[in-house]
């Protein structure tokens, strides 16, 4: 099985969860190890979770900017 797609799935699946409660998103924020090893039950080494939660920290950032843009597109 290909770990990569492993790995980009369940980057999705937590941005998923993270931008529909906004107070796992704040814990994700304050402590995003953590709270990923909470949200998968997974205990890694947080050297191996890092590129996850960078995953999931890009996918909430261009989501965002995502949200912004329809928002500009509105004004126009």
């Amino acid at each position: 099985m290909d770990m990569k797609f492993d790995v980009k799935e369940k980057v999705e699946e937590i941005a998923a969860k993270l931008q529909k409660d906004p107070a796992l998103l704040k814990s994700f924020q304050a402590d995003p190890v953590k709270t990923l090893e909470k949200l998968t039950g997974i205990d890694l080494p947080d050297d191996q979770l890092k590129p996850v939660v960078a995953g999931i920290k890009a996918k909430l950032a261009a989501s965002d900017i995502g949200g912004k843009l329809d928002g500009l597109k509105k004004l126009f």
